[in-house]
């Protein structure tokens, strides 16, 4: 993974990262005194390097807990409802970093379907994107706030 801005995460996400990382890395050197080389210690070491590097990655771009603007405007590190146009359905989603985030809080990057259509929206535009089957889908941009005032809010 190679990062070329800073990338929005919130502060639990950040300590978890550092927690996920140093866990590894005692895991490595752990596998290294082992000393087993059989192909799936090697697969797991792999796994387990590439895993840091991901990590390593994020941390050095990481703008960490500095909520954007309220104002309403879809960007990472807001919280988003959209109205699924064809269902009514409504879904909030985090846009940051799949994978980085604690709780329930589902996220999708800025690369994703979703993320890239929605992203700059402001409340009542309607935005389509493809699926990855080719489907399209058409939703409607509810509301954006920053991740940390609605994590207060929920609490």
């Amino acid at each position: 993974m190679t990062i070329s801005q800073g990338i929005w995460i919130s502060s639990e996400a950040y300590e978890g990262l550092h927690e996920e990382l140093a866990t590894l890395r005692r895991l490595c050197a752990a596998a290294v005194e082992d000393g087993d080389t059989g192909e799936n210690a090697t697969a797991i070491e792999r796994a387990r390097q590439s895993r840091i590097q991901q990590i390593h990655d994020l941390l050095v771009y990481a703008v960490v807990g500095e909520d954007p603007p309220n104002d309403g405007i879809a960007e990472p590190g807001m919280v988003v409802s959209v109205r699924y146009d064809d269902t009514g359905d409504t879904e909030s989603f985090l846009i940051g970093v799949p994978g980085t985030e604690l709780g329930d809080t589902t996220v999708y990057s800025v690369q994703s379907p979703l993320g890239a259509a929605i992203l700059g929206a402001r409340p009542g535009e309607r935005r389509s994107f493809k699926l990855p089957s080719g489907a399209e889908l058409s939703v409607t941009m509810l509301a954006a706030v920053p991740y940390g005032l609605h994590n207060a809010q929920m609490r």
